[in-house]
């Protein structure tokens, strides 16, 4: 089974070295694709292998890949909106450029180990990853416009993602108090009634604070109509309809932690605000929109802030309605772009 584990991030990998290294050629440009209906495959062969065996998840590489019914359907969700993005793309006439097809299949690899990784680090280096492709990506045009927004992007995101890696660093320091150092989710969520409240609060924030930004939620929203509206359309899709998705998975993984050191209380009360923010500032900026592709950026910031507040209500039927909302989003706001 591990091998549906290494498969969504080899064969992403191995088509981003192949365009580059073959940049003018022609067989190169559906490379992207390839990659994508490879993830969607292993994200559906995870999602019954995993049902198939009660629930067990499958690991590899010492239990450092893990994936549980959560990952695997964010892994096939990827997949799905990167399949409709991509497959759109190939019906418009363009050049094959070996750089674009590279950055794409590479976004494509990190976001899938972000979600099959079962280490909070690993998941901030795949998140940070996603930072750098996409900044190429978004920028790929060479406007003046493009550029800009490449560089509020990565400026912000750095940021963001800086914040995040703070986070992390105090929620270690709070399992190596406990006697137990680790940043395994699995372990984390045994550890985290040992957790010191007031160590793990800071940690819980400053985490959570960092993956919102870069899931777009205000107030740290200002880089994403930018980037979306200069980025290539498939490229705007897959951020809008995933990435953003993604960034989300990393709260929704810490508000099982949180619960269970700190009690439902705290992030639900984190996350309530930045929902309602985000509700707010994209429902006012929408009213005031003219350019299509922004209008549809501030309508993900919507949708951000809508399933920010269903993963602050928490529970069985919320979570799926927030899962469920991550798919039907991300296929839709894909094709709109």
């Amino acid at each position: 089974m591990s091998l549906l584990l290494w498969i969504p991030l080899i064969v992403p990998a191995g088509c981003a070295a192949a365009a580059a290294s073959s940049r003018p050629a022609r067989w190169t440009r559906p490379l992207g694709l390839v990659s994508a209906l490879t993830i969607l495959v292993m994200g559906l062969g995870l999602l019954v292998t995993i049902a198939a065996a009660g629930g067990q998840a499958p690991t590899a590489v010492g239990d450092l890949l893990r994936a549980d019914a959560l990952a695997a359907y964010l892994l096939m969700t990827i997949g799905a909106v990167a399949t409709v993005a991509l497959w759109a793309d190939l019906s418009v006439p363009a050049e094959p450029d070996g750089w674009f097809t590279a950055l794409v299949c590479a976004f494509l690899a990190a976001m899938s180990l972000a979600v099959l990784a079962d280490n909070l680090g690993v998941l901030w280096v795949a998140i940070e990853a996603t930072t750098i492709t996409t900044a190429f990506l978004v920028g790929y045009r060479s406007g003046r416009r493009s550029l800009e927004a490449a560089w509020k992007y990565v400026v912000l995101g750095s940021v963001g993602v800086a914040i995040a890696f703070l986070g992390i660093v105090v929620l270690y320091a709070a399992t190596r108090a406990a006697g137990h150092p680790t940043l395994s989710w699995v372990e984390l969520v045994g550890l985290a009634p040992q957790l010191d409240p007031a160590v793990t609060r800071l940690g819980i924030a400053l985490a959570t604070l960092g993956f919102a930004t870069k899931a777009g939620l205000a107030p740290m929203h200002s880089w994403l109509p930018d980037a979306h509206s200069q980025a290539p359309a498939p490229v705007s899709g897959l951020m809008s309809g995933v990435l953003l998705s993604v960034a989300l998975y990393a709260v929704l993984r810490l508000r099982t932690i949180s619960d269970l050191a700190l009690g439902p209380g705290f992030l639900r009360g984190v996350l309530v605000v930045l929902g309602v923010l985000s509700l707010a500032a994209a429902g006012t900026l929408t009213l005031t929109q003219r350019d299509y592709k922004r209008l549809l950026a501030y309508s993900s910031i919507e949708h951000m802030g809508l399933m920010a507040v269903g993963v602050a209500i928490g529970g069985t039927l919320a979570t799926t309605a927030v899962l469920v909302h991550m798919l039907g989003h991300g296929l839709v706001k894909s094709a709109m772009f």
